[in-house]
Parts: structure tokens; sequence; C-alpha cells
């Protein structure tokens, strides 16, 4: 079966299950697709199992304005096979804080080089690779992996300013890693007190 094929068939497959209320609830949010059919995280995981890594069907997936299709892509998207570039044109494009998550649930945080890439996500202007950029680091803390002091320093300078931001979704996700980033040791926990008294602010 062809690549065309393949997505042809799981778009199908995706109007069989449409859930209208969570694409509606979806709406009401201001989450905004050409198409949303509402599925479930737990049906596409399904699906992606069924399906298994596929590079060239993760990348026809991403190219569709489809809710459905760019989380699936992020979950059938060989790790070993995903380049640098690639990852900053998806993370260009995320149009929703969900794929933002997914994206760094599914895939960045596999990546040999999510490190590097999350800390540059991190400085972009733009909220959602800040969001990827977050959740990643926080993924990898969980792992203990450790930073170097400059890394440490840029990474609670800018997790603070996050902290601190009008974007609730930035501001969770940046507490969210300061807190997985504490709870690394008691130097770690120590530094994310100390940063967060200084602004007045308390999450432990």
């Amino acid at each position: 079966m062809t690549t065309e094929e393949q997505l042809k068939n799981i778009k199908q497959s995706f109007r069989l299950i449409m859930d209208g209320a969570i694409a509606q609830s979806m709406r009401d949010k201001g989450v905004n697709y050409h198409l949303n059919w509402g599925a479930s995280v737990l049906f596409l995981k399904n699906k992606a199992d069924e399906i298994g890594l596929d590079y060239d069907l993760a990348i026809a997936l991403w190219k569709e304005n489809i809710r459905e299709c760019k989380i699936l892509a992020t979950m059938i998207m060989p790790p070993e096979k995903m380049l640098p570039e690639v990852l900053d044109l998806w993370v260009e494009q995320i149009p929703s804080v969900e794929i933002a998550e997914q994206l760094a649930f599914n895939l960045m945080q596999k990546l040999p080089f999510s490190g590097s890439k999350a800390f540059l996500y991190l400085s972009n202007s733009a909220v959602f690779p800040q969001i990827v950029g977050y959740h990643t680091l926080s993924r990898l803390f969980m792992q203990r992996v450790e930073l170097n002091e400059r890394a440490i320093n840029e990474f609670v300078d800018q997790a603070i300013a996050a902290l601190l931001s009008d974007h609730v979704s930035l501001s969770k996700s940046a507490k969210q890693a300061l807190i997985r980033f504490s709870e690394m040791s008691l130097m770690h926990k120590r530094l994310v007190l100390s940063a967060t008294s200084r602004v007045g602010v308390s999450i432990l």
C-alpha cells in the first residue's frame, strides 16, 4: 500500500469515530483546525501501534491541517530518522498547545539532539516552541539528564521569565520544568527556591 493510500485510509478511520462534543469543546477554546474529528489520544495511540513507525507516512500526516493527523505523525515518526531541520519545521508549524505537548512527549524527548533543540526553542519569541522546549526538558529531568552550570543558569533564567508570562500554558509548562528540575537533588531544589523567591513566587 502506498503512503497516499495509507493516508486516505487513516483519514477515513477518523470519520468513523468522530466525537463532535470533543471537537466542539476544542473550537470553543479557540483551537481551530481545517478538520478536527475529536479522537481521543488513547485512540490515536492504538492507531499508532497498529501502524508502526513510518517516516514517509509521518511526514505526510503532518502536512495535513487535521488535529488527529498531526498527533499521529508525532507518534509514528521513527526518532532515529527525524532530522533536526524537519523538527524545526514542525515546531514552526505547531497550531496549538496540544500539538506542542504531544510533539514533546511522543517524539522530541526521544531524539539524540533533544536537549540542544529544547534550549534553542526556549529562546524563541513564539509561545508554542517554548512550550515544546519546557515539556521536553521536564521529561529529560525526569530521566536525570544533567546540565552544565551555564545551561542551568540559562534554563532557570528563561523558566522564571516564562513562569511570569501572561500565557497560561507557557507559564504552566515552565512551572512543570522547574519542579522536575528541583526534584533531581537538594542543590537543584535550592536553586529553584532561590530563583522563585527573588521574584516573589512560590511553586514548591
